[in-house]
């Protein structure tokens, strides 16, 4: 077996699932979804937004109708693909899409007057450098929302939460605890705002379909959460059917000075 870097391993396990992810209910809607569209609501019409590791470009969709140019931004072509096609079907003539990682940002220093980013961060291979070219390709005056999966503050839940994560997709890094989120962004040079914990329930059986996760691997998640302990179940919420609930945190936040 050849071993893959992280962004090969990225594009080749969401390339494929591009559809999936475009028409996938648990993506396509949400009050976080709702928060956003009306924080881009309160910027000037004709603003230049980016949304970093768009997948299957929910948040760019949403934040279009409100912007003067929404950027979707992701590694995957077939995802960017996707969301093309999509957005010509909704209508959405200002969104536009570019290729690539989100450490290594192709645009100009304070090109942006907003960032988003959904459900896209866990995947990255290095948090801290791609929140400061967030911050670099964002204006002095911009605004930006980051929207995740947090980490449970428990280090057994934490364990477990990560594991079954891995296993259902080998691309998964880390779901960053709410604490480190705040921390990295004021570090790369955001200043914090509101923020929004939310839970979010995934429907195991379409979880994994999404992903097309193996067989093999499928059972080894629900051996796991058959053995899991009270705390995590608890936790986790957990349903007959391996269905379970996540924390989800939306952070408002602004370019620091």
């Amino acid at each position: 077996m050849t071993a893959q870097d992280h962004a090969d391993l990225v594009t080749s396990q969401f390339g494929p699932r591009a559809a999936a992810y475009v028409v996938s209910a648990v993506h396509a809607s949400g009050a976080d979804l709702e928060q956003l569209a009306a924080f881009a609501a309160l910027g000037p019409a004709n603003a230049r937004a980016l949304d970093l590791g768009c997948g299957g470009g929910h948040a760019a969709f949403h934040v279009a109708p409100h912007v003067g140019q929404m950027v979707a931004y992701d590694m995957s072509v077939d995802m960017l693909n996707a969301v093309s096609r999509t957005a010509a079907d909704k209508g959405l003539d200002n969104i536009v899409t570019r290729q690539g990682v989100a450490e290594t940002l192709p645009f100009p220093d304070r090109s942006f007057d907003l960032v988003v980013s959904r459900f896209s961060a866990h995947h990255w291979n290095d948090l801290s450098a791609g929140l400061a070219e967030a911050r670099r390709v964002l204006k002095d005056d911009g605004r930006a929302v980051f929207i995740d999966v947090v980490a449970p503050p428990s280090p057994l839940c934490d364990t477990h939460l990560q594991t079954i994560e891995l296993l259902r997709d080998m691309s998964h890094v880390r779901n960053y605890s709410a604490a480190t989120w705040l921390a990295a962004l004021e570090e790369a040079g955001f200043v914090t705002d509101v923020k929004t914990a939310r839970r979010l329930r995934l429907e195991f059986t379409s979880w994994v379909t999404r992903m097309r996760t193996p067989d093999l691997y499928v059972g080894a998640i629900r051996g796991l959460q058959a053995n899991m302990p009270r705390e995590v179940t608890d936790y986790l919420e957990l349903e007959p059917d391996g269905s379970f609930k996540i924390d989800t945190l939306t952070i408002e936040a602004r370019a620091g000075s």
